[in-house]
């Protein structure tokens, strides 16, 4: 059983990063693969393993922190819900705030999540939300702390705006300067585009605000 890989990123992609450890390259599906160290390849980091073992194949999912890791596991439990859609939940979001969505029985939020309908969110609710008291924090729990943002974005939009506004943060843009090119790029998706591509399309909408400044 792994329980963490420690190496260097070597490559990336919309939903995984490759880890160098020692020379062998692990494939680790992540909730935001930019966001994994800072954005940047080359750089040593930590990620706590979920070993998934399937008929056709054995799968590593990843994550910066051991909450993370956790609630994943957690996801994993309520009927429906299986590791592509626990680490799409986890885009979504951080986890006090998930919890916090899950313990006030807010299902408006939660079936904007990516992969979570009606009935698997009602299930969230019944089978989690008496094994989350530890996850909720007063931030949290503070006037929805969190939820508007996913809410405002759209069901297809979400999952892929969440990761590209992450991955504007990793590369060092502000929140302010990310929800400008959110404003100026959420208008123009049709719902399929890929979070690399909405990435890119917020990248280009802060070079030209910055030539017009």
């Amino acid at each position: 059983m792994i329980d963490f890989l420690r190496g260097t990123v070597a490559h990336r992609e919309t939903e995984y990063v490759v880890l160098d450890v020692h020379g062998v390259g692990y494939r680790v599906f992540c909730a935001n693969p930019y966001a994994v160290g800072a954005g940047k390849d080359g750089v040593e980091v930590t990620l706590y393993i979920h070993y998934h073992v399937r008929e056709d194949a054995h799968l590593l999912f990843g994550f910066s922190s051991r909450e993370e890791q956790s609630l994943f596991r957690l996801l994993l439990d309520v009927n429906g819900i299986g590791p592509k859609v626990a680490i799409g939940v986890l885009a979504g979001g951080r986890p006090e705030v998930i919890a916090t969505a899950i313990r006030q029985e807010n299902l408006s939020f939660l079936t904007k999540l990516p992969g979570i309908g009606k009935k698997t969110a009602q299930r969230m609710v019944l089978d989690l939300k008496d094994k989350l008291g530890a996850w909720t924090s007063a931030e949290a729990e503070g006037a929805g702390f969190g939820l508007p943002e996913i809410a405002a974005a759209g069901p297809a939009a979400s999952g892929a705006w969440a990761e590209a506004k992450a991955a504007l943060l990793a590369l060092g843009y502000t929140e302010a300067e990310a929800d400008r090119a959110g404003q100026t790029v959420k208008p123009k998706l049709k719902g399929d585009e890929t979070a690399d591509a909405v990435t890119k399309l917020a990248l280009q909408a802060l070079f030209q605000q910055s030539l017009m400044k």
